[in-house]
């Protein structure tokens, strides 16, 4: 993709440090951002700019990456050549922004106070937030939360050093554990695997890490575990397993299969041999990272941005940004969903074929394999 063709696409710093106002984010910089090929672009008659925020994850997981990529994909800014140019074939006048958060969860809070267009998200954590379950339970339902798509599978990965005496999942008795940050889907997760397993943050020495803290940590042998959730190769998996031996758990057993029967989101997944150096295959458990977006976004920005997303020119950038591009694919874009569909994402798949129920939230629930 040319200069003049590429879409402006801005990844921010976490979200409590975001400017406010529109004007603000001009300040910092994304004006400068767009300067150039906006220089290079023939003129044409003022459009309004809209910017649509995506809630991330740490820079250690798959979602910081998977979301610059989408927030790149559906960018479009005033002035950027039409897509049959070879230019943007995104939404017109739109500029994503992907956002560095601690996770799903605090993606959710902030998508509730209004600070979010939009999110990517674990099933379990949208599901849970929806139903205001823990730990949205102190808040309520978050009834307005909906769906663009489900994205990819996420895995579950219990890292501990190769010559780890740790060699099951109750093996974590008493021991030093990361179980994500405070914010983070993977803390949700970690908390659901401990209780599956007869085990609590009470059992274990809880810590409260990133991905790359943790991984720092295990190395200077202060905590002997950590979980991790997301679509592989992570890169702070990867990162570890270049330093030194590791190895993940498994979960294939008969408390893993009784958390799939309780919580049917969760499947089963594969991580293969040499996913990571050196690391020998297992049977994990995967969970569907789900795009989602606040139910007052008009329904033709949510429609133009679910087309956005299944353009082939979107689908060529995610297979080549991502090993898990590869896995996001419209045929499994309604699969195992937490929420009902945006009307917006819904009207797209109904042009597409995929949903013909007269009622909008029933076909939804019938297009999914799994019904929370």
């Amino acid at each position: 993709m040319s200069d003049r063709a590429r879409p402006a696409v801005q990844i921010c710093p976490p979200l409590p440090s975001l400017p406010q106002t529109r004007r603000d984010l001009l300040r910092i910089g994304i004006g400068a951002a767009l300067a150039l090929p906006l220089m290079r672009a023939p003129r044409v008659s003022a459009q309004p700019i809209r910017y649509f925020q995506i809630g991330t994850g740490t820079t250690g997981g798959t979602y910081f990456l998977i979301g610059g990529i989408l927030a790149n994909a559906i960018s479009s800014p005033p002035g950027a050549l039409p897509c049959d140019r070879g230019g943007s074939c995104g939404v017109p006048g739109l500029i994503g922004v992907a956002q560095s958060t601690p996770g799903a969860v605090e993606n959710i809070r902030l998508m509730r106070a209004g600070r979010l267009e939009s999110s990517l998200v674990q099933a379990d954590t949208a599901y849970a937030a929806f139903r205001g379950e823990a730990p949205f339970d102190k808040d309520g339902a978050f009834a307005d939360l909906r769906a663009i798509a489900n994205l990819y599978t996420e895995t579950i990965h219990l890292v501990v050093l190769g010559d780890s005496g740790i060699a099951r999942v109750r093996d974590l008795k008493g021991k030093r554990v990361a179980l994500g940050e405070q914010g983070s889907g993977t803390l949700v997760t970690a908390r659901a695997l401990l209780a599956a397993y007869g085990l609590s943050e009470k059992t274990v020495k809880p810590a409260y890490l990133s991905p790359g803290a943790a991984g720092d940590r295990l190395v200077a042998g202060d905590i002997d575990a950590f979980f991790i959730v997301g679509g592989y190769p992570l890169p702070a998996v990867a990162d570890l397993a270049r330093r030194l031996p590791i190895r993940l758990l498994g979960f294939a057993d008969d408390e893993a299969d009784r958390l799939r029967k309780r919580l049917p989101l969760f499947s089963r997944s594969l991580i293969e041999a040499d996913t990571y150096t050196g690391v020998a295959a297992v049977q994990s458990l995967g969970i569907g990272a789900q795009w989602m977006v606040r139910a007052s976004i008009p329904a033709d920005l949510v429609r133009g941005i679910t087309r956005t997303l299944w353009h082939p020119t979107s689908q060529l950038l995610l297979q080549q940004g991502h090993p898990r591009g590869t896995s996001i694919r419209i045929g499994n874009a309604l699969q195992g969903l937490a929420v009902p569909l945006h009307p917006g994402a819904e009207a797209y798949y109904r042009e597409a074929g995929l949903l013909t129920g007269r009622d909008g939230e029933a076909s939804a629930q019938t297009a999914r394999t799994v019904q929370p």
